[in-house]
């Protein structure tokens, strides 16, 4: 078989990459360009706002050099999960810097955009329809749950980016995307569907993530043939191992063998990994177990309330022998002064309490030959309005910071602050609210696609 070839070309879409690796792997000739712009990573935050998690520039930055590349040399670019969440408007974000760069570099081509956010309404009758199911340590839900939800996505397959090639499409900008599917999309379009082609669009996914040592962001390179794919970063300053490769299946990933993905399971329990060369691995029988029922992930997030946020530090040594009781207790005497002074009752409110490190306030001193250490105290007060987070905030940071203990009498004051005011705003809180799968009876009933032909110099 003619292998097919798939450059990544990079891990994350405005994380950057060498323009020497990119174009060292261009000369390869490759089959498709792809690039995974998102992930739920960094929280819900991205999703609730249609916030990119990169700048602009820099998103544009590595879209100009991929467009380019793929454009002089016809090859499709795919980028999977617009805008770090998918979302409608961060698609159509990316698609704006798309066509600034047709217009600017005089590049003219085929431009389709997919979505992938789902409406209340429409979960709602998948829900009473049965087809909604959790995952593991999913969170309850009943109908109302949807009522609630901010915004939610779902994780499109490679059949949307497949149908996109098919009519024409130069460049494809997709909503929400499963990882694989981005570099899958093009070895299923030839008629290669098995493990080979799904394991190798897994570990393509992060780009220079699977090499042994990675120096910075990179581009990185897959030959795929019917019963193998090989492994190579372009940038000859890093190299892929066995261990490196088979490392990056547990990426994200709570099992070492085995990768669920909408039209079944990636198992690789048995595949086999040969060090090729210095730089190159070859990675052999891995199987594709197709599933009866396409499913989709679901990504939902809803508004938990008004944060508000203080950091401190306690180095007394007292306090910490009993830091878990302290903050027990502290937690119990700001619930009562709240309720008392100013009629604010827990159920409008909570407060969190986490803890970080040693030595973080003023390095580690040792009296008498004794360690004596510290934590970061980091507390967080969520309430229905900003004002109501702020009075509990006010009250919480303040007997915190006075809170006796049985060892010392008099008046203490128990952390150190690294800012004053000591409290500022976390502005609205999010939560995912949805942890579930989507069984659909068609992998292109959830992404419409739209499409552009860009005339470079024109807008």
């Amino acid at each position: 078989m003619k292998p097919i070839k798939v450059l990544a070309a990079t891990g994350m879409l405005g994380t950057g990459f060498s323009e020497k690796s990119f174009n060292r792997a261009l000369e390869q000739q490759p089959d498709v360009i792809g690039c995974d712009a998102g992930s739920s990573d960094p929280g819900p935050y991205y999703l609730a706002t249609d916030t990119p998690m990169s700048s602009r520039e820099a998103v544009k930055r590595d879209l100009k050099i991929m467009i380019q590349g793929g454009i002089s040399s016809d090859i499709p670019v795919i980028v999977g999960s617009a805008g770090t969440s998918g979302s409608n408007q961060s698609v159509d974000w990316t698609t704006e810097i798309v066509e600034e760069i047709s217009a600017e570099e005089g590049l003219s081509f085929k431009l389709a955009k997919i979505y992938s956010e789902i409406t209340n309404e429409r979960l709602i009758q998948y829900y009473n329809n049965g087809k909604i199911k959790p995952l593991e340590n999913a969170p309850e839900i009943n109908e109302s749950t949807f009522g609630n939800l901010s915004k939610t996505v779902a994780q499109m397959g490679p059949e949307p980016m497949i149908r996109a090639l098919e009519h024409g499409a130069d460049v494809i900008i997709a909503g929400r995307s499963s990882d694989t599917s981005i570099f899958s999309a093009v070895p299923l379009k030839e008629g290669v569907d098995n493990g080979v082609v799904w394991h190798a669009s897994k570990i393509l996914e992060c780009g220079a993530g699977c090499v042994e040592k990675r120096l910075h962001p990179d581009s990185m390179f897959a030959w795929i043939y019917d019963d193998h794919f090989v492994i190579e970063p372009p940038n000859p300053q890093m190299k892929c191992t066995p261990v490196s490769v088979l490392s990056h299946f547990l990426y994200e990933n709570t099992d070492p063998y085995q990768l669920y993905e909408p039209s079944g399971m990636i198992d690789t329990t048995d595949s086999h990994y040969e060090q090729l060369g210095e730089r190159s691995v070859k990675i052999s029988n891995s199987h594709m177990v197709h599933s009866d029922q396409y499913t989709v992930r679901l990504e939902g997030v809803k508004v938990d309330g008004f944060r508000r946020i203080c950091i401190g530090g306690i180095r007394d040594p007292f306090v910490l022998k009993q830091l878990d009781e302290f903050l027990i207790d502290v937690k119990q005497v700001i619930q009562k002064k709240a309720k008392e002074s100013l009629d604010i009752d827990q159920k409008h409110y909570d407060i969190n309490f986490r803890t970080y490190g040693q030595s973080g306030v003023m390095g580690k001193l040792e009296p008498e030959g004794e360690s004596m250490h510290e934590v970061g105290l980091l507390m967080e007060v969520k309430a229905e309005t900003p004002e109501l987070s702020q009075s509990v905030m006010s009250i919480a940071w303040h007997t915190v910071l006075h809170h006796p203990i049985d060892e010392w009498s008099g008046l203490v004051s128990q952390l150190a602050f690294p800012y004053s005011p000591p409290d500022f705003d976390g502005g609205v809180a999010y939560s995912f609210a949805l942890n579930h799968v989507l069984e659909l009876d068609d992998p292109f009933e959830l992404f419409p696609i739209e499409y552009q032909d860009l005339q470079g110099g024109v807008i």
